[in-house]
């Protein structure tokens, strides 16, 4: 015998033969089981929305930026950039759980502000995705997120000395960069990482308004308006870290830019994206063009 099945759209009747109704009665019985399993809890598919769809440019840029960062020496197989979704505020890409010099855009996803991801897929996530939700979150200015783990970084951060600006090409670093201690902030000894919301929200507060944040004993966080710049200050971080700590162990006096002179320098020179001439050269070097 055939079975009656109303196909809930049309409510039209229509007859199954034997094997769609194993096929049928196999259905239910794995909708039955998931149901139970989720039973008094929302699923990621229940509380995200499905995406809108981010634009191929920006994925493509979200790729590149992965493989610059991880060009320029800036991360290894650690280390992680995200942006904020072009048409939707709310929601975040950032690759997969993977060495940023071998992400493609088939690895990135999709997450909303509270770092729940859209779609998974089945793949395994970066721990610490708070570190972007909650800046993005509570910065609305940022439309991307850097985190490292620049040796020269966490040398400062160690050291309990501020970032100072160097040279031109830092003067970002002017307008404070301070020191993220997990330990103190969160009032416990923990593993370092920042794989809470309530963590992702301590460094939010900490970076304030700042362009980044020193991590005490772990690497450093940077934030911009966009990729380009952020990617721009992530390595220019690095590089000014590691000569400052050569000069001052030259001159413990050494000579940094002043308040005004970095200001002035952000004004005439990165205010009007000339670091943009770096993107497209990193941008070409790193994807092999």
């Amino acid at each position: 015998m055939g079975l009656l099945i109303n196909d809930g759209k049309n409510h039209r009747w229509d007859r199954l033969d034997r094997l769609d109704r194993r096929k049928f009665l196999s259905s239910c019985a794995c909708t039955i089981a998931g149901s139970a399993l989720f039973a008094g809890s929302k699923t990621w598919a229940q509380q995200t929305p499905a995406s809108a769809g981010a634009s191929p440019q920006l994925v493509e840029d979200l790729v590149a930026a992965n493989r610059i960062l991880a060009d320029q020496g800036v991360v290894d197989g650690y280390g992680h950039v995200s942006v904020r979704h072009d048409k939707n505020p709310n929601r975040y890409l950032i690759s997969r759980s993977l060495a940023p010099a071998l992400v493609t855009a088939n690895d990135i996803l999709e997450y909303d502000l509270d770092s729940r991801p859209v779609d998974p897929r089945g793949r395994q996530l970066y721990s610490e995705v708070f570190i972007h939700g909650e800046i993005f979150k509570a910065r609305r200015d940022v439309n991307a997120v850097v985190h490292t783990h620049s040796p020269a970084v966490i040398a400062l951060g160690i050291a309990g000395v501020s970032p100072r600006p160097v040279f031109h090409m830092s003067s970002f670093i002017g307008q404070g960069v301070p020191v993220f201690d997990i330990r103190k902030e969160m009032g416990e000894e923990t593993d370092m990482l920042v794989r809470t919301a309530d963590r992702g929200r301590a460094l939010a507060r900490v970076l304030g308004t700042h362009p980044a944040a020193l991590m005490r004993g772990h690497g450093a966080v940077v934030a911009a308006r966009a990729l380009p710049l952020v990617v721009f200050r992530s390595i220019y971080l690095q590089t000014n870290s590691a000569l400052q700590l050569q000069a001052l162990t030259l001159n413990p006096n050494a000579t940094f830019l002043t308040e005004r002179e970095a200001d002035l320098v952000e004004k005439e020179l990165w205010d009007q994206d000339r670091h943009l001439r770096a993107w497209e050269l990193w941008k070409q070097k790193a994807m092999g063009r």
